[in-house]
């Protein structure tokens, strides 16, 4: 199995942690980031992962390199000419997936969600779906709007600025679920047919869901059991050493 890790950001929400290193080397009760998230895939089953790197891209490497285990198991994406955000990291990686299937993973994102067995199969059985997403219902000011009944994408929202963006309308607004985003997706390969062609560029790959999401199935995976954080904040940081032990 295939997966790519985005570990390209530049954590400012975690100054002055990151003053100094990338937010994937930021530690959790001793671990780094990177080094939990890619212990989780490598133990799950996923054999062949990739990295992207920006922001002190050179300590991400040298993390890496420093680990034997990850030896021919972990790739680089190399951004360190510009950030391309999640879309773009997408459109330059695309080379490394030879796969029907692959997972994409925020590297501030811990959790205890079950990613072959849960995720991943979840998305295979289901044919025709272009990505599955792992949603959870929680407080934030953006939210991704299913179907309640089918669980398929039909906008997005954001609360702070009302913003709205309706992919499909057989389904009135008021009625549809609102789901906030994990950080954690599956899709089949077929999304790079709708990515932007040319040279990668930066944009968000909320936009391809939603640019793609009136023809094609993108589905909500629930998870609202268990452990999950972004670790993306001081505050959640300190949340994160209650939720996820040294060995967890």
């Amino acid at each position: 199995m295939q997966a790519m890790l985005f570990a390209a950001g530049l954590g400012t929400r975690l100054r002055p942690l990151t003053n100094d290193r990338p937010k994937a080397l930021v530690e959790v009760n001793g671990r780094s980031l990177l080094y939990r998230n890619l212990d989780k895939l490598l133990a799950e089953g996923f054999d062949k992962i990739v990295v992207n790197v920006h922001y002190f891209a050179e300590e991400v490497m040298a993390a890496i390199e420093a680990m034997p285990k990850y030896k021919d198991k972990v790739f680089i994406s190399d951004e360190r000419h510009k950030i391309l955000e999640t879309g773009g990291g997408l459109q330059l990686a695309r080379t490394h997936f030879t796969e029907t299937a692959f997972l994409t993973h925020n590297v501030d994102i811990l959790s205890d969600l079950q990613l072959r067995k849960g995720l991943m199969d979840t998305h295979r059985q289901r044919r025709e779906a272009l990505a599955t997403l792992a949603t959870r219902e929680r407080k934030t000011s953006r939210y991704l709007l299913f179907g309640p009944e089918d669980q398929i994408l039909r906008g997005w929202t954001n609360l702070k600025t009302g913003e709205v963006r309706m992919a499909r309308h057989d389904i009135p607004i008021a009625k549809l679920s609102r789901r906030a985003f994990s950080g954690i997706a599956a899709y089949s390969t077929r999304l790079f047919d709708h990515l932007p062609s040319g040279p990668p560029h930066p944009f968000s790959v909320v936009d391809a869901w939603l640019s793609t999401a009136a023809t094609e199935n993108i589905y909500s995976y629930p998870h609202d059991q268990g452990r999950w954080i972004d670790v993306g904040k001081m505050e959640s940081l300190r949340q994160a050493e209650l939720l996820f032990k040294p060995n967890s």
